[in-house]
């Protein structure tokens, strides 16, 4: 399917491509659905190959947010920006930000931009100074800070409903859980396991990441290429997108795959797959949302409050075993159960009701 194509079977309703010469910057800005409200997803940077993946990576990521901010409760729709950059660089980055932040301002509003993949909180205090269709900032300047550490607290709790399903218990203890991307949710994620009792394993392309990540929750490594053949309760994708494929399926060697990675399925077919496998795999968009709440409540009126917060995240797994239940009742994969829960509440809203 080429990315026209892509484009209007997934039903955007507007994407934009931006180039800067000054800067070097190529950036996807993708809307997919603003019934709810604006877009908000975060904006990740990759060094993508070619602008076809990135395109089709942003693409699938901001029709993946409008079901997430949907179940989420958010008055929110979806949307998903990607550059092609490297993650690390240092030099101009400040004015690579500045460029991006005239790229969202460009949009009028229908995307808001977030922390995502090699993105931060610094960066996002850059893109204030030229749009405020901006969140995730520092605290420091009155915004949320980091929506990671939430991220991973919905993944950790709905990670316990998963357990109850498919081995009668919500106990860690003794489980093994191999963590897919040693980054700042794969981390904060293991900080919970850890001091639930679970035994850990991690696995990164980045060497230091990896060995920095296995020395403080005293973890395995393992390698990018024995990641999904590796024994293990749980699964866990917690880096790039679109990793569930026929050949790592074929692999795994777990009960459940449960992660913080955006569109984890490389198609829709791929969760057939899983549960010919015999394993449960929790909708990603409706166990990551702990990040995007963060970001929605920080536009509030007031602004953010950790209370109200963490009230959110703490029905994340509830909506999770709903969805569970409810696929269960009809006879559904998980994931098209939850993809229709969130286009009901699309439609009721399209209706006005």
């Amino acid at each position: 399917m080429s990315a026209i194509e892509e484009f209007a079977e997934r039903g955007h309703e507007r994407v934009g491509i931006f180039t800067d010469r000054a800067t070097g910057i190529v950036a996807i800005i993708a809307v997919h659905d603003t019934t709810l409200g604006p877009g908000l997803g975060g904006c990740r940077m990759r060094p993508y190959p070619t602008l076809d993946d990135a395109l089709h990576d942003a693409l699938g990521l901001s029709e993946g947010m409008t079901y997430k901010n949907s179940l989420a409760g958010l008055n929110l729709g979806g949307g998903k920006a990607v550059l092609v950059a490297d993650r690390t660089l240092t030099v101009g980055r400040e004015d690579l930000f500045l460029s991006f932040g005239r790229c969202v301002e460009s949009m009028g509003g229908a995307y808001i931009t977030a922390e995502d993949m090699g993105t931060t909180v610094a960066d996002m205090e850059v893109i204030r100074r030229v749009t405020a269709h901006v969140s995730g900032r520092d605290p420091q300047c009155g915004g949320a800070g980091d929506p990671s550490p939430w991220t991973a607290l919905g993944l950790f709790e709905s990670m316990r409903v998963c357990l109850e399903r498919v081995l009668g218990t919500t106990s860690f203890e003794g489980k093994r859980v191999v963590i897919q991307g040693a980054g700042a949710v794969g981390r904060y994620l293991a900080a919970h396991l850890k001091r639930a009792g679970a035994v850990l394993s991690f696995s990164d392309a980045r060497e230091k990441a990896l060995a920095d990540a296995c020395r403080e929750f005293e973890a395995d490594a393992v390698s990018i290429d024995e990641v999904y053949a590796t024994p293990c309760d749980i699964f866990s994708p917690c880096a790039i997108s679109n990793i569930l494929t026929p050949d790592s399926i074929a692999r795994l060697q777990c009960r459940i795959v449960a992660g913080a990675a955006n569109t984890q399925l490389s198609t829709a077919e791929d969760e057939v797959r899983l549960v010919n496998r015999g394993i449960l795999y929790a909708p990603d968009f409706v166990i990551n949302s702990g990040g995007v709440i963060l970001c929605a409540e920080e536009r509030e009126p007031g602004g953010y409050t950790e209370t109200r917060v963490r009230e959110r995240v703490g029905r994340i797994p509830e909506t999770l075993r709903r969805v569970l239940e409810e696929s269960a009742r009809v006879g559904e994969l998980p994931g098209r159960t939850a993809v229709r829960l969130a286009k009901e509440r699309i439609a009721q809203a399209r209706r006005g009701s």
